[in-house]
């Protein structure tokens, strides 16, 4: 696998969009499971500072390898260029402005 591969995963998260850029993505031997691994952000030293893709940097700070269910997986892009990592808030109004389609879970009782 070349070192220049990179992906743009886009999964859902505690009510949330994740859009992250790794160096490796694959299934994993866990059923059900997607592997999210060398994760690539901005450089630490910018002048300018994005809130929410500081916030992600801390989050997968210390994970090497990150475990996403397949359902809440949205998209996964092979990309030539690392854009912004964000979070994205997982509301009805993003929801129904037709952004983001979201699988229907069963109530709980």
């Amino acid at each position: 696998m070349s070192d220049n591969l990179l992906y743009r995963v886009v999964f859902v998260n505690q009510q949330q969009v994740y859009e992250l850029y790794a160096k490796r993505v694959y299934q994993a031997e866990l059923f059900g499971f997607v592997v999210i691994e060398d994760f690539v952000f901005g450089e630490a030293s910018s002048i300018v500072i994005d809130p929410a893709e500081e916030k992600l940097r801390s989050e997968f700070e210390n994970i090497k390898r990150s475990f996403v269910p397949m359902h809440e997986i949205i998209r996964i892009d092979q990309v030539e260029r690392r854009g912004t990592a964000k979070i994205i808030p997982l509301d009805r109004d993003t929801a129904s402005a037709g952004k983001i389609a979201k699988f229907a879970y069963p109530d709980k009782a």
